[in-house]
């Protein structure tokens, strides 16, 4: 699966556009996607555009490849990882791209960075110990604890009320990863799809009753929704292509996905139903892993 790969092998100021975070979704006050592309130079960047593909801004510009942005929940901070010094590491910057800061540096892969709801933390998944485990550490890189042992994991996501964390393991398989959910403390981990395909990329809604995720149990990737407690598992997209890495806005009415439905990946915009699918990039690069900008 694209996502999984990416994952687990996987300083300017600018000026960005007004945004006021009021949600209208109107010309005047649109809110924000940050994005991955490799439209400039080949290498990944993180970019950021108004949510309907209207001026689009690289962040990061660097010769390294940069990777899964995540919004602070004030719309401050994008942490992301990023492999300009070797290996993939946790970084953080401002969300116009300046102050960007190395939070972790082991040998190991360090990916896919997630905010606890207080801005306080992250979540994140590493290879140090061998086996990909979850970690947390305070937003200033201090504080890094292990809260999973030997569990193949990736992709964490902090729930809206920062009492859990899903992500994905294929600890009880052998193979294949399925989609769990553990305390932020890492006790008591549930697993809530059990298919023989892959799932991945859990992303909880605004208010914390459905995680959207994507799957290839129907044999290519598409993307799925379900109740927070795995129950209710339905499919929104039904295409012959790959779609992936789904993400909420604000106000939990659409999904952001990408699909490389029409060539190469770009990033669509649905309801939170599956209906109104609309392609929002459209470059001859590749555009993925697409995250709404948290309303102030």
């Amino acid at each position: 699966m694209k996502h999984l790969i990416t994952v687990c092998t996987t300083l300017f100021t600018l000026t960005l556009p007004a945004w006021t975070g009021d949600g209208t979704g109107t010309a005047n006050s649109p809110d924000q996607i940050a994005f991955v592309s490799n439209r400039e130079g080949g290498q990944q960047d993180i970019y950021v555009m108004n949510d309907d593909g209207t001026h689009v801004v690289n962040l990061t510009n660097h010769a390294g490849n940069d990777f899964k942005p995540a919004w602070s929940p004030d719309g401050a901070r994008i942490a992301f990882h990023s492999n300009r010094d070797g290996n993939f590491e946790i970084y953080v910057m401002n969300a116009d791209g300046s102050g960007q800061t190395r939070l972790t540096n082991t040998p190991a892969h360090d990916v896919a960075p997630d905010w606890s709801p207080d801005g306080k933390r992250l979540v994140f998944l590493s290879f140090r110990d061998g086996d990909g485990d979850i970690y947390v550490m305070n937003a200033d890189g201090s504080g890094q604890t292990r809260l999973t042992t030997k569990a193949r994991a990736g992709v964490p996501a902090w729930s809206p009320d920062g009492a859990k964390i899903a992500f994905i393991s294929n600890r009880d398989r052998g193979g294949g990863f399925e989609i769990y959910v553990m305390n932020a403390d890492g006790s008591a981990p549930t697993r809530l799809t059990n298919t023989p395909g892959l799932e991945g990329a859990p992303a909880w809604s605004p208010d914390g009753s459905k995680i959207a995720f994507e799957s290839d149990r129907d044999g290519n990737s598409e993307i799925y929704v379900m109740n927070a407690d795995g129950s209710g598992q339905t499919r929104l997209t039904h295409t012959p292509s790959a779609e992936g890495a789904p993400a909420w806005s604000p106000d939990g009415k659409r999904i952001a996905f990408d699909s490389n439905r029409d060539g190469n990946f770009e990033i669509y915009v649905m309801n939170a139903d599956g209906t109104n699918q609309t392609r929002i990039t459209n470059s001859p690069s590749i555009d993925q892993q697409a995250r709404w900008r948290p309303r102030r």
